[in-house]
């Protein structure tokens, strides 16, 4: 299959590398000139400008940038004036999901689809592939499958797929995942980089815009609900991040087993408890002066799932209804 690589930097390069050598035919465009020689050393077909990129595309044209998030919105907007109804653009840089929630929106107008492509692997994704989290239209996406499963690790040694798998999980163990709507890869992404910071919850509640929520003073709105109308597989997500990702672990190992068992963790009440080896650690941390936030924010989520911060809730509670009026709000399901 043919692609288009628009950005060659060390990552966007050994994509192209890992592609070419799964026989795919790429042409490749950077403002760096030797960036563009080195690869077409290897066997790309090179261009000198983003015009002669597009006129070396076949129709219909499948263009990738790996750029850096400043520039990629210019650049996607420049490149689609340039492209036709039916070809495909994908980011694959950091970018923010809400701009690509946006540029999806004003490509759709002239018929070019958006793919956004959350990419994990670093320097080492040539040998070792890359973990790629997808968001666009479902054609879209299925027509660039080649490429895909091309850049993926693969299953390895990391467990085979099951007759059993849903076509999320498939994909997921070689290392590549269709999360939702153009916005959803990126997203997922964007919890990818943070997942040190106890983020995974906000995959959970990505849908929130698809929900229906109380209007009354008690309840904050949700500002720009089209942002959050991913319906995010938990299963699937934790899996494919074992596969190329940095952020691969025996504890998401656990964690991907876990949902994959149970995607609603039915059988556990959230109730936490802890032996001490987390508040030794923070008090020597304390001590010496190095600061902890994450640990410090992990141990005292765990008192408060054990119930101890319910008294305090509650005089959170009579205090705003004694200076505001504000009644309590039953709990969810309630």
């Amino acid at each position: 299959m043919q692609i288009g690589m628009m950005g060659l930097g060390r990552m966007g390069a050994n994509m192209v590398r890992r592609l070419m050598r799964g026989g795919h035919e790429c042409v490749v465009y950077d403002i760096n000139p030797k960036n563009v020689a080195d690869l077409v050393a290897e066997g790309a077909v090179g261009a000198v400008s983003m015009e002669d990129f597009v006129s070396k595309l076949s129709k219909p044209a499948c263009a990738w940038l790996m750029l850096p998030a400043a520039i990629t919105g210019p650049n996607v907007e420049k490149l689609s004036g340039l492209m036709s109804a039916g070809d495909v653009i994908i980011d694959g840089g950091n970018s923010y999901y809400q701009d690509g929630v946006d540029l999806a929106e004003m490509l759709a107008s002239k018929g070019i689809s958006f793919v956004d492509v959350g990419t994990s692997g670093g320097v080492w994704g040539f040998e070792r592939g890359f973990c790629l989290m997808i968001g666009g239209p479902d054609a879209a996406v299925q027509r660039l499958d080649p490429i895909f499963a091309t850049l993926a690790p693969g299953a390895g040694d990391a467990g085979a797929s099951t007759p059993s798998d849903t076509e999320h999980l498939r994909t997921a163990r070689q290392g590549y995942l269709h999360c939702g709507p153009s916005g959803a890869g990126h997203f997922v992404k964007m919890v990818h980089n943070g997942i040190e910071y106890g983020m995974m919850d906000i995959l959970k509640a990505a849908n929130a815009g698809n929900r229906t929520h109380d209007v009354d003073a008690e309840t904050s709105p949700l500002r720009s609900p089209q942002y959050y109308k991913f319906d995010i597989d938990m299963a699937a997500v934790s899996e494919v991040w074992r596969h190329g990702s940095v952020i691969s672990s025996w504890l998401l190992d656990l964690t991907a087993d876990a949902l994959g068992r149970d995607p609603d963790l039915a059988g556990f009440s959230g109730r936490v408890s802890d032996s001490g080896e987390g508040r030794w650690t923070l008090q020597a941390a304390i001590d010496t002066g190095v600061p902890a936030p994450v640990l410090s924010s992990a141990l005292f989520q765990r008192f408060s799932s054990r119930g101890e911060a319910e008294y305090a809730d509650k005089l959170l509670s009579a205090m705003r209804l004694a200076f505001g009026g504000h009644h309590e709000k039953p709990k969810t399901g309630a």
